[in-house]
């Protein structure tokens, strides 16, 4: 299976370099050469610069056919630092010196020399196999500085390939056999922005990837982003917790080297300090004097009673703190209430079904909810509840501002409004509920959003960060018992991987087969079920696979969904029909994307955890591969009446998300 690899791979080169030198000659760094000839990285007809091989030859010296050694090599492909022509092996780029020494300032990158060469780790992806030996190149442009505070800003773009076989053991996802033709889906969700796999003439599977990807300095991954943390020890940078390189300042230069802790790279990224760049910061401008109080609002006469979630009526005009209108009712600091009222649990509730889990970092989902939301450690250890501002809610943010003042906060918990005591934990090794070493817990300060004029936070999850509850004992529905489910997230931040989920899943967190799982699924995920155009889209995970449709694949009512805040529904009667549903969680009303029979051959069996980030079979052993952020959400028990979900989405969009 190699030798038919290699010889595909050097067939993508050979047609490279004869779209990029033309046929009968090449240039490549400067140095040209005649037809047929080399000269030490210049490639004759065909040929390849810097150790690329010809058809039947080997770099660093090897001569293919029609060549000669020293690097030419006749009748091959033509690739530059390192590529390989039909057939050849490339050349590793050499990693720096490191020596550490001050990162603060505006580098420029001037030159880079990356190579992957190596087995790759794909156990992220819940691949069948656990690595696949790769090749390819990767090259840097653009700028990257740090600060003293530890913050770096990222403006550098990483392009290059990739290519690799993927054998028979290695075609499946999180347990579930996938056809090569599908499997470039699980795999765009490490960072490449395109992975084709095809079946070769002798069944093969072979993949080739590109990647133009904005951050993440060198080292293509799921954790890229233009600005973040940074951290140094001795000579060693590790950038947000995930990404690490060797480094060295000599003068006025910074040369980094990604270590093969995510792909297997060598070679540097060679950076001279900018200093045409604007400064990082000077010191602070003296604070203001705080403006003057404003006066109550107007009055109203006669305005209309306050609608569901506290909106303002309509008689007169808001001031701060809320104004009572004249035989209306009262609206406190906006449109959002901090007094009890009506919420989402209690329109299920009206309408005979019950929230047996309830959960939000944002809002109380019971109009008498006074309890905390959600709870926040700090990097010395130290824990704290974050309460609602009154019954019926949303959040006190002021105390997490407080408490993580000066230092980092993750989210460790987030509680459980219905009163079963089914609180998420997150699903990291020194959690009560456990998680694979892999995991961590979401940043409690990635996402800053108003509600109805308040200030809150979201659970914004990027891969590897999961929440987990065993939910079984505790209410949640368990086998073909009826249950419905509904969250706000965000059509800004999702991903292509397997799973971002919410609701109902094993216990044993593996794969468990189908009908085990009853989940809402909001992703760009192409693997099972999709919808039309490129997603995000409203799915449903019962195990076994996505599902747009009870028919399985493609189903283009099911529509993208690309909105700062998307209300998301699924429901499932646990007998023969299930919905999905979803709408703009700012305006307007939920659309049905699908309502009818499940997928053929599945029983629902339910176990009762509760889950979220992630699909059924993670994350205890394994890491979960999906992306997005979750605002509130709650499983019901019952199969909800449209109608309810309507009055639902109606108190969401009053609650005021984004203003």
């Amino acid at each position: 299976m190699r030798k038919s690899f290699i010889e595909y791979v050097g067939v993508i080169a050979l047609l490279s370099a004869m779209t990029s030198n033309g046929c009968g000659s090449s240039a490549l760094n400067g140095e040209a050469a005649g037809s047929g000839g080399s000269a030490k990285g210049g490639a004759g007809s065909g040929g390849s610069a810097k150790g690329g091989a010809g058809s039947g030859g080997s770099a660093n010296g090897g001569a293919g056919s029609g060549g000669s050694a020293n690097g030419g090599a006749g009748g091959g492909g033509a690739t530059a630092r390192g590529g390989a022509g039909a057939g050849g092996t490339q050349a590793n780029c050499a990693s720096g010196t490191a020596c550490g020494g001050d990162l603060v300032g505006t580098w420029k990158v001037t030159s880079s020399c990356l190579t992957l060469s190596g087995d790759w780790d794909v156990s992220l992806a819940s691949l069948g196999c656990p690595t696949v030996p790769v090749t390819g190149s990767l090259e840097v442009t653009g700028t990257w500085s740090a600060t003293s505070k530890g913050k770096y800003t990222d403006n550098t773009v990483t392009k290059g390939s990739i290519a690799f076989p993927l054998s028979p053991s290695c075609l499946s996802v999180s347990s579930v056999k996938v056809d090569c033709s599908k499997m470039g889906g699980a795999l765009t969700a490490l960072g490449w922005a395109k992975v084709d796999c095809t079946t070769d003439g002798g069944g093969n599977c072979n993949c080739l990837g590109t990647a133009n990807q904005t951050g993440g300095i060198g080292v293509v991954s799921a954790w890229a982003a233009t600005s973040g943390a940074y951290k140094v020890s001795g000579n060693a940078l590790n950038v947000d917790d995930d990404v690490d390189y060797s480094y060295c300042v000599a003068g006025k230069e910074l040369t980094l080297t990604p270590k093969p802790t995510i792909l297997p790279l060598t070679g540097t990224v060679v950076l001279p300090k900018d200093d045409s760049s604007p400064g990082t910061g000077g010191a602070g401008g003296t604070t203001g004097a705080g403006g003057a109080n404003g006066s109550g609002g107007k009055t109203g006469s006669g305005g209309s009673t306050t609608g569901s979630g506290g909106a303002s009526n309509t008689g007169g005009n808001t001031g701060a703190g809320g104004a009572t209108a004249g035989a209306g009712g009262t609206g406190t600091g906006g449109s959002t209430s901090t007094s009890p009222g009506t919420a989402p649990c209690d329109i299920y509730a009206a309408g005979s079904n019950k929230c047996v889990a309830a959960h939000s970092t944002v809002r109380a989902l019971f109009g008498s909810y006074s309890g905390s939301l959600y709870q926040v450690k700090r990097s010395d250890g130290t824990t704290k509840d974050i309460p609602v501002l009154g019954p019926g809610g949303v959040a006190d943010s002021s105390v997490q501002d407080s408490f993580c003042a000066g230092t980092k906060c993750v989210v460790t918990r987030v509680y459980d409004q219905s009163g079963n005591g089914n609180l998420v934990e997150a699903e990291t090794s020194d959690s009560t509920v456990g998680g694979n070493k892999g995991q961590s817990a979401s940043d409690a300060t990635t996402e800053l959003l108003n509600l109805g004029g308040h200030k809150v936070y979201s659970l914004y999850l990027k891969t590897a960060q999961a929440y987990w509850r065993d939910g079984s004992k505790s209410n949640v529905p368990l086998g073909n018992k009826p249950q419905g489910i509904y969250m706000v997230t965000s059509g800004k931040h999702y991903g292509s991987g397997c799973c971002f989920d919410y609701g109902n899943g094993p216990t044993s967190r593996t794969m468990s087969g189908g009908g085990t799982m009853d989940a809402v699924n909001f992703s760009s995920c192409t693997i099972w079920g999709t919808g039309a155009g490129s997603g995000p889209w409203v799915m449903a995970d019962l195990e076994g696979g996505l599902f747009a449709q009870g028919g399985g694949g493609k189903n283009n009512s099911v529509l993208s969904m690309t909105g700062t805040y998307v209300t998301a529904v699924e429901k499932n009667n646990g007998s023969n029909e299930f919905a999905l549903r979803g709408g703009d969680a700012t305006t307007g009303n939920l659309s049905t994307f699908y309502k009818g029979k499940l997928p053929s051959g599945y029983t629902m069996k339910k176990e009762g955890s509760i889950i979220l980030g992630s699909g059924g079979d993670c994350c205890y052993s394994n890491t979960t591969m999906s992306q997005g952020t979750f605002y509130e959400g709650a499983i019901i028990s019952g199969y909800p009446t449209d109608v309810t979900e309507d009055a639902v989405q109606a108190n969401i969009v009053a609650a005021g998300y984004g203003k």
